[in-house]
């Protein structure tokens, strides 16, 4: 395993840095390296590594999302609220009813298949936007207005939206039933797990504040309770649900909040933190990918996600109707929220590992978005937030 971690982290280190300077976002590079080195190429990694590659990329979506959580500047967001809360869940649901209309005609496959697909590539990747809307923030670009922020929480809740979905829909591909007191699982995984995120935050604050230890030892500290709070969205069955990751961004807030000194040292270390995460995420996502398959789905599956791409970019703009954006803001908003990656990465391969039949598409579609929209958005951002937003003094 030794071996494969020095190949995984030296390998995406350095196509990352390749893709970087052809101004394209590292991760494409990363993804490519675990393509190449993954067992349906090279086989160079490790089967041990492979098996917890999941568990890896559970830790990775943590890093970000805790970094993301104590940079995020509440009073900020309420300044966008009606608009930070639809973008929760309208561009994620026309993205998944756009998937169920078109993939069925596209790649075959039935309807509770296609809303499988779409549940899986209808999350905004917070790998791609959360760095951006951080740099948005510190450099001034559209925060007067609070769009940094806006997409920032909406994106973070957007994913947990997509992930309950996602899992009502493969029980239910598996051989399980589906009733309508599943859906009370998203209500009840965002009010539990916001509140248990922001009982977390407020513990924390007190013992940092009371209890003189080193910043690594409070990270340390942090990042143990998250893997509690995830593991125990893992153990929520029936109609109440949890989510884990939406505490773990709440407990960063909260902290934020509180004792914001101390939360910006800790975002600093858990910057160092996500680059050897990144590098996990991506390559080993990438090791998932059947090329043959990618192959053979490939036009179809492309054009399926260019169709859920227009879905979703129809979504935003609904979701930003009313307010006193204007035009080019309206549409940086739309083009800021259509990178895939982190999501797809976390979930794509679930319904191959559960034995699905759809398993090998969900995965090549998971895969093509990232590849498609990955560096479309980031692209988008870094070229149009300079003269399209208005700078803050």
């Amino acid at each position: 395993m030794l071996w494969s971690l020095a190949l995984v982290f030296l390998g995406g280190l350095l196509a990352g840095e390749v893709f970087r300077r052809l101004r394209l976002p590292p991760l494409l590079g990363m993804l490519l390296v675990g393509i190449a080195f993954g067992p349906y190429a090279l086989g160079l990694l490790d089967d041990s590594l492979l098996a917890i590659s999941a568990d890896l990329r559970k830790v990775a979506l943590i890093i970000i999302l805790t970094r993301a959580g104590l940079s995020l500047d509440i009073g900020d967001l309420r300044k966008v609220g009606r608009s930070a809360v639809l973008l929760c869940f309208v561009p994620a649901t026309f993205e998944i009813v756009g998937t169920v209309i078109l993939a069925p005609r596209l790649l075959g496959v039935s309807v509770l298949e296609a809303a499988i697909i779409g549940s899986v590539i209808a999350a905004v990747s917070p790998a791609v936007v959360v760095p951006r809307m951080l740099r948005l923030m510190d450099e001034g670009y559209g925060s007067g207005q609070g769009i940094p922020q806006m997409i920032l929480a909406g994106a973070s809740v957007d994913d947990v939206y997509v992930i309950v979905l996602f899992s009502s829909f493969t029980s239910l591909a598996s051989g399980g039933t589906l009733s309508p007191l599943d859906f009370v699982r998203i209500p009840t995984s965002l009010v539990l797990g916001i509140a248990a995120g922001v009982l977390c935050g407020l513990a924390l604050a007190w013992w940092f504040s009371h209890v003189h230890m080193r910043d690594s030892i409070k990270v340390v500290v942090f990042l143990a309770l998250s893997f509690v709070l995830v593991t125990i969205e893992d153990h929520c069955t029936g109609i109440i649900g949890f989510s884990g990751l939406l505490a773990v961004m709440s407990m960063g807030i909260m902290l934020g909040q509180r004792i914001p000194v101390v939360s910006k040292r800790l975002s600093a270390k858990y910057d160092r933190l996500w680059v050897g995460a990144e590098l996990l995420l991506f390559v080993l996502v990438g090791a998932m990918v059947n090329v043959a398959y990618v192959a053979y789905a490939g036009v179809a599956a492309i054009l399926l996600i260019l169709g859920a791409m227009v879905f979703r970019m129809a979504g935003v703009f609904a979701s930003v109707l009313g307010t006193k954006l204007n035009g080019k803001e309206r549409a940086f908003c739309m083009l800021a929220y259509t990178p895939k990656a982190t999501v797809q990465a976390a979930i794509g391969g679930v319904p191959l590992a559960m034995g699905l039949a759809c398993g090998e598409t969900v995965l090549t579609v998971a895969v093509l978005a990232i590849l498609i929209t990955a560096p479309f958005g980031a692209i988008a951002i870094d070229c149009t937030y300079k003269k399209w937003l208005q700078r803050a003094k």
